[in-house]
């Protein structure tokens, strides 16, 4: 009785080992398509919006003990759920009003669900070396992941270049620029902003896609 019980006990661990095994396997390949998985610490409801705490699995620069926000338009969530996410906007020393509560930092999710399958529309709307170079530079730094498009723009007087700055930012701290560019995506309305992409056929290191906020509603090939 005693050795099928050792025999039992090995099973189960074993068992446990693999899945986990496979789970990891999982969530990196996800994470190369900029797909994160996240498990739900905490849920505070506000009248616009949801604020969770998560953990993310998978993520190699993500340490155990970081404490992780982020806001989505209302919805409903429970502690203990696995979530995914894609893109995402962080900001930093974040006021929320509503709940008189400074976040460190937090990430701001517009691309939310329970199901890792909600982006593969999106992902087969991407030609795979475009969405594969662009997942490369973004997906380890939360920032959205965006395809690069093919872009020829006439530069405009006294204006800088999407290199210039992803290539020397701290030239330009504090100072107001002209960018001239073409508008590769729009996402309306979160946190009361609208957020803009936009790209100039330029790039530094990588980066090649900006995102701005206004409160100018654009479409996708705007310059």
């Amino acid at each position: 009785m005693k050795i099928r019980r050792k025999y039992l006990t090995l099973f189960f661990l074993a068992f446990i080992a693999l899945t986990a095994c496979k789970n990891n396997s999982k969530q990196s390949e996800l994470l190369k398509l900029g797909i994160h998985t996240i498990i739900v610490q905490e849920v505070i409801q506000t009248s616009q919006y949801t604020y969770l705490r998560f953990l993310e699995l998978g993520n190699p620069k993500i340490k155990e003990n970081d404490t992780l926000w982020c806001a989505v338009t209302s919805m409903e969530s429970t502690i203990g759920d696995t979530l995914y996410y894609k893109g995402g906007f962080p900001m930093k020393d974040f006021l929320s009003k509503e709940l008189n509560k400074t976040f460190k930092e937090i990430l701001f999710i517009d691309n939310i669900s329970s199901t890792s399958d909600f982006v593969k529309r999106e992902i087969a709307e991407v030609p795979s070396h475009q969405q594969m170079a662009s997942s490369d530079t973004a997906a380890m730094s939360g920032k959205p992941v965006v395809a690069k498009i093919e872009v020829k723009i006439d530069p405009i007087a006294g204006g800088v270049t999407i290199a210039d700055l992803y290539g020397k930012k701290a030239s330009f701290s504090g100072k107001t620029v002209k960018v001239k560019a073409k508008v590769s995506k729009f996402s309306p309305d979160i946190m009361g902003k609208n957020w803009i992409h936009i790209q100039d056929g330029t790039e530094s290191d990588g980066k090649y896609d900006l995102t701005v906020t206004s409160a100018s509603t654009v479409k996708v090939g705007d310059i």
